[in-house]
C-alpha cells in the first residue's frame, strides 16, 4: 500500500497531475484513493483547484476519475477557510448540493479540515447549516462527527445539537422520497453514534428522547446507531436495553 508521503513525491513530479491523479484515483470502483485526493487537496495551487472543482457532473459524472478530481478541489477548498477567507464556506454550501456523492463527501472532509484546525471556528460558521436543506444538513453532520474533532465536551456537545435540531426536521417531514432526504438519513444512521461516544451522558439522554417517536424514520435513526459498535463500546449497559427494548438482535 503506498503512503501519503510517497503520493505526495510522486504527484509533485507527476509531468500532468491531472492525467496522474485520474490514473491512480480508484475509479470507476467502490473506493476512491483518500489518500491520494488528500495529498492533492494539500499539494494544488489556488488555479488547480479552481479548475478542479469546476468539473461539473456533466463533465464528470458518479464514479469516473473526473469525479476524484473534482472531489480534490473541493477538499482543497478547506484549506482557504483555514487561512481566513471565509466567504469560500458559501461555496462548500454549494457543493453540497453536488448530485456525485463523493463530491458531497469532499465538502465534509473540507470541514473537517476547517474543523481540526479550529473548532469554535467551525461550529460558529456552520451554525446556519442546521436549517438548511437536506444536502447541506447532511454535510454538517458528517463534517461534525469526525471522533478527533470531538475530544473536547463542548465541541462534543455542541455537535450533539446540532443532530438533535437537525434529527427534528426529519420528524414529521414531508419528502421523505427525495434522494436527499435518504442521503441525511443515512448519514444520521452512523453520526449519531460517533457523538455520544465522544459525550456518553449527554449523548444517550439526547438519542434516547428520539427512541420512541412515532415517526418512522426516527426510529430507524436510532436503531441503526444502536447497532453500531462504538456505541456499545462508549455505553454498554445503555445500548444494550435499549437494543432489547427496541428489539434488536
Amino acid at each position: 500500500m503506498t503512503g501519503s508521503a510517497e503520493w505526495r513525491s510522486r504527484l509533485r513530479t507527476a509531468p500532468d497531475r491531472d492525467a496522474f491523479l485520474m490514473a491512480w484515483s480508484g475509479l470507476p470502483g467502490p473506493r476512491g484513493n483518500l489518500e491520494l485526493l488528500q495529498v492533492a487537496a494539500d499539494e494544488a495551487g489556488e488555479t488547480e483547484l479552481r479548475r478542479w472543482t469546476a468539473i461539473g457532473p456533466d463533465a464528470a459524472p458518479t464514479n469516473t476519475p473526473g469525479e476524484f478530481l473534482a472531489a480534490c478541489g473541493v477538499v482543497g477548498l478547506g484549506r482557504f477557510v483555514v487561512e481566513g477567507r471565509t466567504a469560500v464556506l458559501e461555496e462548500l454550501r454549494v457543493h453540497a448540493r453536488d448530485p456525485r456523492w463523493r463530491v458531497r463527501e469532499a465538502v465534509a472532509m473540507a470541514l473537517q479540515r476547517i474543523g481540526a484546525a479550529d473548532m469554535d471556528r467551525l461550529l460558529s460558521l456552520t451554525g446556519g447549516w442546521v436549517h438548511d436543506d437536506r444536502l447541506v444538513q447532511r454535510a454538517l453532520a458528517a463534517g461534525l462527527c469526525e471522533p478527533a474533532l470531538l475530544r473536547r465536551a463542548e465541541h462534543a456537545r455542541a455537535t450533539l445539537l446540532a443532530l438533535d435540531s437537525i434529527t427534528g426536521t426529519v420528524a414529521g417531514a414531508t419528502d421523505r422520497a427525495s434522494d436527499a432526504f435518504r442521503a441525511l438519513r443515512q448519514a444520521l444512521g452512523y453520526c449519531w453514534s460517533v457523538a455520544v461516544a465522544a459525550s456518553p451522558q449527554e449523548g444517550t439522554a439526547l438519542l434516547e428522547g428520539w427512541a420512541t417517536s412515532a415517526d418512522a424514520d426516527v426510529r430507524w435513526i436510532v436503531r441503526e446507531n444502536l447497532r453500531k459498535a462504538r456505541l456499545a463500546r462508549a455505553a454498554p449497559d445503555w445500548t444494550a436495553r435499549w437494543r432489547t427494548r427496541l428489539e434488536l438482535a
